[in-house]
């Protein structure tokens, strides 16, 4: 483990993180976040949708440093009695999976298309690039909003498993575009290269070299992109929440929770909103600082 480590250090994308110190600052805000939600249950000092738990009369107390505040809550509780600090660690766990696994589906999708765009050409590349231009011309934001909203409206009782899987569906189905336009375009370099020409002299199949020769090659962009995609699709997930169409209300995500705040945030209670958007801008920062550096540290021009 630690002959690894060294290695890591010692490689030229070790080196540039650790001669980084923004991109130190940004892994560890990313670490600490992504730490407290996953670990959420056993960090977080309540369970702030336990219903057993929950009092009315902690209702709306500021945090603990202001003169009505209580030590039991650090940063207040909201309208029905939660405490804020562990509705943000719960709800930055929905937060980040459905961003990510929003991504992860984005990347399959757009990386598969865009490899057979750019290897076979053709009328296959024609076909997917003018899917691909469709959906750019429609706001990711409407399209999400439209497909959270009738997946909601087809299933009012749906369990909360399906209800997170139209979501992140409806997240992907704008966000694979970039991911295989860049591919393509990538993979379209890689085809003319001498490697690819022998691989097809020997009698490869095609799908085996786009698989094992050409994939590897074009991933150095993906990566960098679906890093900084990470804190689009919780910001479309917090706004999808906040509009009414996201996470379910029996599991709030940020945005829920901001949307809550948002009807107590003119009457003095300003934490309820405003730690839970802070989370989100945590968040959405820190991985998008990673992405910046992640983008320079591979870009050979840089080297």
């Amino acid at each position: 483990m630690i002959a690894t480590l060294r290695r890591w250090a010692d490689s030229d994308v070790g080196y540039s993180f650790l001669h980084s110190p923004t991109a130190i600052v940004a892994a560890v805000i990313a670490f600490v976040c992504i730490f407290c939600a996953v670990f959420a249950p056993w960090v977080a000092p309540h369970n702030p949708f336990d219903l057993a738990t929950l009092e009315l009369s902690n209702a709306r107390l500021p945090p603990a440093w202001h003169a009505d505040g209580s030590k039991a809550f650090l940063l207040g509780t909201d309208d029905q009695g939660r405490d804020i600090l562990s509705a943000l660690m719960y709800g930055a766990r929905i937060s980040l999976a459905v961003g990510l696994a929003s991504v992860v589906l984005s990347v399959i999708v757009g990386v598969a298309f865009g490899l057979l765009a750019g290897f076979l050409g053709g009328w296959i590349d024609a076909v997917l690039m003018r899917l691909c231009d469709v959906m750019l011309s429609f706001p990711a934001i409407l399209v999400a909003l439209l497909i959270a909203g009738v997946g909601r409206a087809l299933f009012p009782n749906a369990h909360e498993t399906l209800a997170f899987g139209v979501l992140i569906i409806s997240i992907s189905l704008t966000g694979w575009v970039q991911y295989a336009r860049t591919v393509r375009g990538s993979t379209l370099v890689e085809r003319s290269k001498e490697y690819v020409q022998a691989a097809r002299v020997t009698g490869v199949a095609p799908l085996r070299i786009m698989h094992s020769h050409v994939l590897p090659n074009v991933m150095g962009p993906v990566l960098v992109l679906a890093t900084i995609q990470v804190a689009t699709a919780i910001i479309t997930e917090a706004t999808l929440s906040f509009l009414g169409v996201g996470a379910p209300p029996t599991s709030p995500s940020l945005g829920t929770l901001i949307r809550v705040g948002n009807d107590y945030l003119f009457s003095g209670e300003w934490w309820i909103t405003i730690f839970p958007g802070a989370m989100l801008v945590l968040i959405a920062l820190s991985v998008n600082l990673l992405g910046d550096w992640l983008r320079d540290a591979l870009n050979p021009r840089l080297q």
